[in-house]
């Protein structure tokens, strides 16, 4: 089948959620159809909601108690379509790719390693090795690529990636990988289109701003260092993560609760965050609308903004200064009240924001007299994963 009239299926699958979306090869890659499975082993039915081409929406309750459940259902549902024989290949979004420089195609011997790792991530990688075995078995020809999150980031130097910890640990690869690759490498994609290689080779760091978050500082186009590290719990404050953590609170924890690592695991990747701190909502336009009469919502919102602002700081003095700063994500992208407060402050790094663009959520949002300027930029990682999976697909195909 050649590109000209097949899709890409990518799949970016999680603990309780999966993405997905149909993109056409040809031309500029149009997304046909999309959708999103929910609230996989809560205990309440699971929904897929689907989108169209023509911004058609279908909700449909099932039963998902795990992962493989949850799989099988996609796989079937989407076997139904009619556009199904066009798919010629997946691109599956893969949280933990420990060294994995670039996306390949998914062999039984990356399998094996993924799932001896399952450990690094729980949250995810279990889902994600699911997902490619059911596509796997029911469809054995078809092409399957895994694109790395933590790929973006295998240029950090070695300072940047050593955890202070024993030696042995390190060699077994414990050390700091860094998370939402795929999201930053579309946001490098997209500021070099805007402002050319010259200044998007610069001094850059990325906020991308959600219910994961992290940053990333970047340099003469190259990840140099990022918030998250061993693991996606660690760095910014999250929707339900803490962030940096001092590892006493796990003993601590563990000793006066007699609590289990994997009830400690369900605290810091489930209940934690926005919404630990709030006891109400991790999500972030829930709090701001609760402030002004929980002090509980408020706090979580400081917190999520202090914690921001500090990495700014601390990205600007490894890039020896800053050139452009980029809010993505959907807490980056349309909360400005989130992106002021983060920015208040730190004229004396060059940035000042300007009320009015930051409020209609423009592209550059810094005054004309700032000397770092400030940009928002949509993020889209499922076009990264189909453009990865698509460029893999099209090196298999024989060549006349």
């Amino acid at each position: 089948m050649q590109p000209n009239n097949s899709t890409v299926l990518t799949i970016n699958g999680g603990s309780s959620s999966i993405k997905f979306a149909v993109y056409e090869m040809a031309g500029s890659m149009v997304c046909t159809l999309a959708g999103k499975i929910t609230r996989i082993g809560t205990g309440s039915p699971a929904f897929i909601v689907t989108y169209n081409r023509s911004l058609e929406t279908n909700s449909i309750p099932f039963n998902a108690a795990n992962g493989k459940e949850a799989a099988a259902f996609l796989a079937d549902w989407l076997e139904r379509q009619p556009g199904f024989a066009q798919i010629a290949c997946i691109g599956h979004r893969i949280v933990h790719g420990l060294k994995h420089t670039k996306a390949e195609i998914i062999s039984e011997g990356l399998l094996a390693e993924l799932a001896s790792i399952t450990a690094y991530d729980p949250d995810h990688l279990p889902a994600e090795i699911e997902m490619v075995q059911t596509f796997k078995t029911r469809h054995p020809g078809m092409v399957q690529v895994a694109c790395f999150d933590t790929a973006f980031h295998t240029t950090m130097p070695r300072v940047a990636k050593t955890l202070p910890i024993p030696r042995r640990f390190d060699a077994a690869g414990i050390q700091r990988y860094g998370f939402h690759g795929l999201s930053y490498t579309y946001l490098m994609q997209s500021l070099t289109a805007a402002v050319g290689d010259v200044a998007a080779n610069g001094r850059v760091i990325l906020a991308h701003l959600g219910s994961g978050a992290s940053m990333a500082a970047v340099k003469n186009g190259q990840g140099i260092d990022t918030t998250m590290g061993f693991t996606p719990v660690g760095g910014l404050v999250m929707g339900t993560r803490p962030g940096d953590l001092d590892p006493g609170v796990a003993w601590y924890m563990m000793q006066s609760e007699a609590m289990t690592p994997e009830q400690f695991n369900t605290i810091i990747n489930h209940e934690s965050g926005l919404l630990g701190v709030s006891g109400l909502s991790a999500d972030m336009q829930d709090l701001l609308s609760a402030e002004k009469t929980d002090v509980q919502a408020a706090e979580a919102v400081e917190l999520f903004c202090y914690t921001a602002k500090k990495w700014i700081g601390a990205f600007t003095a490894v890039l020896g200064g800053l050139d452009i700063l980029v809010f993505s994500g959907g807490i980056g992208e349309n909360a400005p009240i989130v992106r002021k407060r983060i920015c208040e402050g730190l004229g004396y790094l060059g940035i000042t924001i300007d009320e009015g663009k930051n409020d209609l959520n423009a592209p550059i949002i810094s005054n004309t007299g700032s000397t770092v300027q400030v940009r928002v930029i949509p993020t889209d990682e499922e076009l990264m994963l189909a453009k990865s999976a698509k460029d893999i697909y099209i090196g298999t195909i024989p060549q006349d």
